[in-house]
């Protein structure tokens, strides 16, 4: 009934571009707008085929008038939000209609206030006269002070003080309250409003509701009849349509014949080990001593690389604060060894190698393993030599066939039916004997070793073609860099091997200086006595300040050699970063085509890498990563991956990998206790083990669980001091286990944490 309104969807584009936006612009009570004509024409123009206008083109193009009304219509009486008035007549009616309703809005807002003004007079009842006994009018004279000062005290300071009040009654006026019969009235009228309301109650209603049941509804299906079947199956859409999917419908039947598509591939990650619960620790045997281990914590263990059975472990008091500051007030009960022990003869120690402290860490040389390099608690740096042991160590058998008499000295048969390690008879002869004393065939001197503890050492691939090569074996041995160690004086040292002669040199000179003292054997060893000529090759130690901590020195990739330097130069500047020093001018050594990156963990929970042991002056080649909220007590590289490290401290574990400079690639969240020692697995590369402080080792499985330990099992009532794996066999792997009593657990760990999935 209306030819000239023309429905109109305005898109929110096209809103913003001429400011009719809904409840903004344009509203229920102000629901039109003038648009001018000019600027609908330049948005076909523009906007082409996305106008909103384009449909009504020909309408705006033939509009006689500059602008066109459009009216927004909330409601969608015309079927749009908009809808435009294509007539001049149609527009001036439109507008007519609008003034219409507001004069008469405002005829009634008029009539509204006229009635309002029309009141009922007031008439005075005396209430004014109330209101002037009731005002304040001040009658009296004010009282004015004055206040002056002399104009020389202007601008004087001021000091105020503390005083109490009571010293002095002149300086102030007590008024203490009291009760006044005189202004004391009695009220006999008051003002009171009162105000009825409805009394509140709380009710409740309960209605009942029917129990829900499932309902079902039984139809028939619609079946054609056998001509119209006919005639379907028949037609030539059929036919089209068969020809157009059949290649489709083949493809998809062949894919779903060469694989699952319903195939979970994460499910599929562990699915060797799924269904099999037998994940344990065995108890294979144990090992303490009353004479070297009452009252002592097992702060190493390592197993022999080569000859099987073999443990060694050294131990060490538990020094209060104090004893830690103080060194020299250690305890003289306990003899400072290095034990080793064989699983086939757990009642006999093997060897006993002697220290002149006790020792925080040793190392089997994995090139020669009769040399053990250890640090002690004074920061000394030690080196055993076994050569002469190793046929005993050789020897250790499982299984016993003679036993000797002991008072007729010739064997007797003896038949062993049944041997538990635990309890081996044969060997009960033996084991009254004492085990063989190794004295340390060198020694730091006390002037060149660290200021504290050597909490870690590591040995140094050695290049197997530099004993071959030109001068005598003593220079040669002494300019090779094969052992590294670290301490909390922030400093790392690079030791070269002395030659056989010197360590003979050295043991001989100790031998006498011990005859000579004529020392009880109960006496403690005065080994800072003598002329100890072991000195570092390299000293590292930073300058900076917050690097001044705990080092656990953990990787030194060394797969070059040490060459003599041809020419001599200026001796590097000191820098903010790392100070290098040698113990001579004379041996300065380049190492030439090395890597010479290092992983370092400290005491203030950091892990520090450092990229070059020589940078340039004025840059810094260090990374630091605070993640641990405790000192960082393991730091180890994974036996699979030469770039993968793992750090342990506090009550968190992280995971890194070398070159990734943004943090670890795994970490985990704050456990309830402390970790306090771990290992990788030697054969299942995404298995560790770590030690806590309630006797429990967590046993990580990164294939089932990311979040926690897939399992765990209690060992010990102490802390885990030391964890150390080991490959017996293809079939047989031990884990040697410390804690804080003294006592050393050998553990045989499940097939099922030995055999890797083959996806691993």
């Amino acid at each position: 009934g209306h030819p000239e309104i023309f429905p109109l969807l305005l898109t929110e584009k096209t809103q913003e571009i001429f400011n009719c936006r809904p409840d903004e612009d344009v509203t229920e009570e102000n629901n039109f707008k003038c648009i001018k004509k000019e600027d609908i024409i330049q948005d076909l123009k523009t906007r082409a085929k996305s106008s909103d206008f384009l449909p009504f083109k020909k309408v705006i193009l033939e509009y006689p008038g500059e602008e066109l009304l459009v009216v927004f219509d909330p409601s969608f009486q015309y079927g749009e939000n908009f809808y435009i008035v294509a007539s001049e007549e149609a527009k001036e009616n439109f507008l007519k209609s609008l003034e219409a309703v507001e004069e008469k809005e405002e005829t009634e807002e008029e009539n509204i206030e006229e009635t309002l003004e029309v009141r009922k007079p007031w008439v005075s009842l005396g209430s004014e006269k109330e209101v002037e006994e009731e005002s304040l009018i001040e009658r009296d004279t004010k009282i004015k002070y004055k206040i002056s000062r002399v104009r020389r005290q202007f601008g004087a300071p001021i000091t105020f003080t503390d005083k109490n009040a009571a010293d002095d009654k002149e300086s102030y006026a007590e008024c203490t309250a009291y009760e006044d019969n005189t202004f004391s009235i009695k009220m006999l009228e008051r003002d009171v409003g009162v105000q009825m309301v409805p009394k509140l109650r709380e009710a409740t209603t309960q209605t009942k509701w029917t129990y829900p049941k499932n309902a079902s509804t039984q139809y028939y299906p619609r079946q054609l009849s056998n001509e119209a079947k006919a005639v379907s199956l028949s037609s030539e859409t059929l036919k089209k349509f068969l020809t157009a999917v059949h290649i489709r419908v083949e493809i998809a039947l062949q894919q779903n014949e060469i694989m699952d598509v319903f195939f979970d591939d994460w499910k599929a990650l562990a699915e060797d080990q799924e269904g099999k619960t037998d994940v344990y620790f065995k108890e294979y045997q144990s090992f303490t001593d009353v004479q070297y281990l009452k009252n002592r914590t097992i702060s190493c263990v390592r197993w022999h690389p080569t000859i099987y059975g073999i443990i060694a472990l050294s131990a060490r008091e538990q020094p209060s604060y104090e004893e830690q500051v103080n060194l020299s007030n250690k305890s003289l009960q306990h003899q400072s060894v290095i034990l080793l022990w064989s699983l086939f003869d757990p009642l006999c120690l093997q060897l006993v190698l002697k220290a002149p402290e006790d020792i925080c860490c040793f190392q089997f040389s994995p090139s020669n393993p009769n040399l053990i390099a250890g640090g002690c608690v004074d920061g000394q740096v030690v080196l055993w030599d076994i050569s002469k042991h190793e046929e005993k160590l050789e020897s250790t058998k499982p299984v016993v066939d003679e036993v000797t008499d002991s008072s007729e000295g010739e064997p007797k048969a003896a038949v062993v039916t049944e041997v538990t390690l635990g309890l081996m008879v044969g060997y009960v002869q033996q084991s009254s004997a004492e085990p063989p004393l190794v004295r340390h065939c060198a020694a730091s001197s006390t002037p060149y070793c660290h200021a504290k503890p050597a909490t870690d050492v590591q040995w140094l691939p050695c290049n197997a073609e530099e004993n071959q090569k030109g001068g005598t074996s003593e220079n040669k041995d002494e300019k090779k860099l094969q052992l590294v160690t670290c301490s909390p004086d922030c400093s790392i040292l690079f030791w070269g091997i002395p030659s056989m002669e010197r360590r003979e040199e050295f043991l001989s000179a100790k031998i006498k200086e011990e005859r000579r003292s004529q020392m009880p054997p109960g006496d403690p060893d005065t080994d800072e006595d003598l002329d100890l000529s072991w000195k570092p090759l390299i000293k590292v130690m930073s300058t900076n300040t917050e690097h001044r901590d705990r080092a656990k020195l953990c990787h030194c990739h060394f797969p070059g050699r040490v060459r003599p330097r041809s020419t001599l130069r200026a001796p590097i500047k000191e820098s903010t970063h790392i100070e290098m020093s040698a113990s001579s001018s004379k041996n300065l050594e380049l190492l030439e085509n090395i890597s010479t990156d290092f992983f370092v963990g400290n005491e203030v929970s950091a892990l520090v890498t450092s990229n070059c042991l020589f940078p340039p002056i004025g840059q810094k080649h260090s990374q630091k990563y605070s993640l641990h909220i405790e000192t960082i007590n393991t730091l180890q590289k994974s036996p699979f991956f030469k770039d993968i490290f793992l750090s342990i401290g506090g009550q968190k574990f992280a995971i890194w990998k070398e070159g990734v400079t943004n943090g670890p690639i795994l970490q985990s969240s704050c456990s309830a206790g402390r970790y306090t020692a771990g290992q990788w697995s030697l054969t299942r590369p995404g298995v560790f083990f770590i030690g806590r402080d309630n006797g429990n080792i967590d046993i990580w499985d990164l294939l089932r669980k990311t979040h926690e330990p897939s399992h765990f099992q209690n060992i010990s009532k102490s802390i885990i001091t030391f964890i150390s794996p080991s490959s017996a066999s293809a079939e047989q792997h031990f884990l040697a286990v410390s804690d804080n009593l003294g006592v050393l657990h050998i553990l045989e760990i499940c097939q099922t944490l030995c055999h890797p999935p083959s996806n691993e």
